[in-house]
């Protein structure tokens, strides 16, 4: 089932932030990475001095030392278009819109990977986390959630924390929500995502209920990593989440695409998920 129509990614443009040159940005990068200069060089065949005074600005990179440092650096693809652009130099990745025939094949892939992962749960976000896609197995998580958090474009944060979403149904809202919140402080501090700060900061600020359940402090939690525990028809389903990206893509769409799965975390869901889809 598909969620959101083609093209619904909405992510910031790749523009390096006012006055900054490419030397303070790679510098910022550099010490997000905790790698000193020497460390760098030598991955990218350079010098010390050199990117000394590349983060100074006594010296202009060329583009192909750009990528080469950006690429040492592990910078998303969207960031390594602001840092050409920065250095005088025109973007080198693409950010092709998800409706382009260019990527038929992708969303078709997308779609029949998530299909054949039914009964349980799978959707596709991109990097503000709204929902591009989705099977029956989230669209069954989904029932009873109010229509205006469906439109015009569900997004799988406000869907997950918001009072009058699936928040009430989840059996241990307080460490899932710590989960969410410190996986978007992740992504921002590795992201200058305007739109996914603003995100964060709603999700954030939506209230707690004084009773909000926690883990059952008595009930022993056999799980191997957090479940996502969250009630249906009467029934407490665990689900533990996994999440896939593309592996060196070469376009921004792509590279900012990310597909999660909920895998059952005990054998009473699976069966559940299996009797519901039989």
């Amino acid at each position: 089932m598909t969620l959101a129509a083609p093209g619904a990614a909405v992510t910031a443009a790749a523009v390096p932030p006012a006055d900054t040159g490419v030397g303070p940005l790679l510098r910022a990068w550099r010490e997000r990475r905790r790698i000193s200069q020497l460390e760098l060089a030598l991955r990218a065949d350079s010098s010390a001095r050199h990117i000394s005074f590349i983060e100074t600005g006594r010296s202009r990179p060329s583009e192909e030392m750009v990528l080469r440092l950006a690429e040492h650096l592990d910078v998303p693809v969207r960031e390594r278009n602001a840092l050409l652009l920065a250095a005088g130099y025109a973007p080198h990745y693409p950010e092709t819109p998800l409706d382009d025939p260019a990527l038929d094949a992708l969303r078709d892939g997308m779609e029949r990977l998530i299909q054949g992962y039914e009964p349980y749960p799978a959707l596709v976000v991109d990097a503000t986390y709204t929902v591009l896609a989705a099977n029956r197995g989230i669209a069954m998580l989904l029932e009873g959630v109010p229509q205006e958090l469906m439109t015009p474009a569900p997004n799988a944060m406000r869907l997950t924390l918001h009072p009058e979403g699936l928040a009430p149904r989840i059996h241990n809202l307080r460490e899932w929500r710590g989960h969410l919140l410190a996986q978007m402080e992740r992504q921002i501090a590795l992201h200058r995502s305007g739109p996914l700060r603003e995100l964060y900061e709603e999700v954030a600020g939506y209230p707690v209920p004084a009773d909000a359940p926690g883990a059952e402090p008595d009930e022993p939690v056999p799980y191997f990593a957090l479940p996502l525990r969250i009630e249906h028809d009467g029934r407490i389903l665990s689900f533990v989440s996994s999440i896939s990206t593309f592996n060196t893509p070469m376009d921004v769409t792509v590279a900012e695409i990310a597909i999660e799965t909920f895998l059952p975390a005990d054998p009473a869901t699976a069966k559940y998920l299996h009797t519901l889809a039989g």
